[in-house]
């Protein structure tokens, strides 16, 4: 504990401050002595040791929640797995390779006719952005137009154009090109 003497002779070392800025200064003083004291650094508690099984007790690791399964078209081993159709340059015509496709595509969803899809057009980065949404639009669009042949209901798909703008594959070749030109079949 500090103890504070009343010093008359503060005035003398401080002789042009006013005894009120003098009390102010001595108050600091003080304040400042008795915010010094600190308390020791404790040191961290030392890790605790391992837990060891118990002889005969086994223990079954907590499982992680799996999403959930929304359909067939997440399943690799599904033909509903694959659901982009490609397209060439500058083109909206549905290639042969990939009519096996919509028309399983297009078998499932005259079957669950709750189920909704939406038919994503992309394209390259060849043209103009305006140029490309209306490509990939078009994209889409025909491939609706074969699914609606097929027998899926208009009302169980939507288009949506992307034009160059989700590209599958970065670059300037003909290989991610290709890539890119093309209609997704979104569940």
């Amino acid at each position: 504990m500090i103890r504070v003497n009343p010093n008359p002779s503060l005035s003398a070392v401080l002789p042009r401050v006013s005894t009120a800025v003098q009390g102010a200064l001595l108050a600091a003083a003080i304040s400042l002595l008795a915010g010094c004291s600190s308390e020791p650094t404790r040191e961290p508690p030392p890790p605790a040791p391992a837990a060891r099984p118990l002889p005969g007790v086994t223990t079954t690791p907590i499982e992680t929640p799996r999403p959930s399964y929304r359909g067939p078209w997440e399943d690799p081993a599904s033909p509903l797995y694959n659901r982009t159709i490609y397209f060439d340059y500058d083109s909206t015509e549905i290639k042969p390779d990939y009519i096996s496709v919509m028309r399983t595509h297009a078998a499932f969803l005259g079957t669950n006719t709750s189920q909704r899809v939406t038919l994503e057009g992309h394209t390259d980065e060849r043209g103009t952005r305006e140029y490309n949404l209306a490509l990939a639009d078009q994209r889409a669009d025909a491939v609706r137009r074969f699914m609606i042949a097929e027998g899926v209901r208009p009302d169980q798909m939507a288009t949506l154009s992307y034009g160059e703008e989700r590209p599958a594959a970065m670059g300037h070749s003909e290989g991610t090109w290709q890539q890119n030109r093309r209609v997704i079949i979104q569940y």
